[in-house]
């Protein structure tokens, strides 16, 4: 089996191919979202050495929209070319770490934040958007050796370490089955209902 893990939903770009028990190749690099030009070198990059993958999987979030959005359509269209199998998953539940379980929190924009909670690489609470206020209140009631991570620094959470989703468990987390994957349509993980401008008339 030939995967293909892509994840761009935070400021950390992950890709990895994976051949039967094995990561083959695995990169990562700054993760631009107005630019998304080294995405595009990496995977092309893998492309030509490996050909075309059998299964993709694509970390869906929370995070960054718009890099999450170009993670999904360049693999739209490797699995159109290649026919291969295409699901979605948190990238929040691949972070690499020792511990089994773990809390997630990040920038929701727009005054919130967001928290979610992984388990053996699954999601087990939100992610849900809150407060300031209240994520301090629900951290706080956390046991003190729970691991915080988040993908940018939020120095106003002082437990939070900063850890990035890697494509390479991606890879590893597919090859387990009886696992939540989305299947398409993908969508990035939305934390609230999208929101629309409407032009002035």
């Amino acid at each position: 089996m030939k995967i293909l893990a892509l994840d761009l939903s935070t400021v950390r770009g992950s890709l990895a191919w994976r051949e039967g028990d094995e990561i083959a190749s695995a990169s990562e690099w700054p993760n631009d979202r107005k630019n998304s030009g080294a995405f595009f070198e990496h995977l092309t990059l893998v492309s030509r050495k490996f050909g075309s993958p059998d299964k993709i999987i694509v970390g869906l979030g929370p995070g960054s929209y718009a890099g999450t959005r170009i993670a999904i359509s360049a693999a739209i269209g490797l699995q159109v070319a290649s026919n291969a199998q295409l699901v979605g998953f948190p990238s929040i539940c691949a972070i690499e770490c020792d511990a089994p379980e773990y809390c997630v929190i990040g920038d929701a924009r727009r005054q919130t934040f967001f928290f979610g909670r992984g388990r053996d690489n699954a999601l087990v609470e939100g992610p849900s958007s809150m407060a300031e206020a209240e994520l301090r209140e629900k951290l706080a009631k956390l046991d003190r050796d729970m691991s915080i991570f988040s993908s940018e620094s939020l120095p106003q959470f002082e437990r939070a370490q900063v850890r990035y989703p890697s494509a390479g468990l991606l890879a590893q987390v597919v090859t387990v089955r009886h696992r939540n994957f989305r299947e398409p349509p993908l969508e990035p993980l939305y934390l609230r209902e999208p929101h629309i401008t409407i032009p002035k008339r």
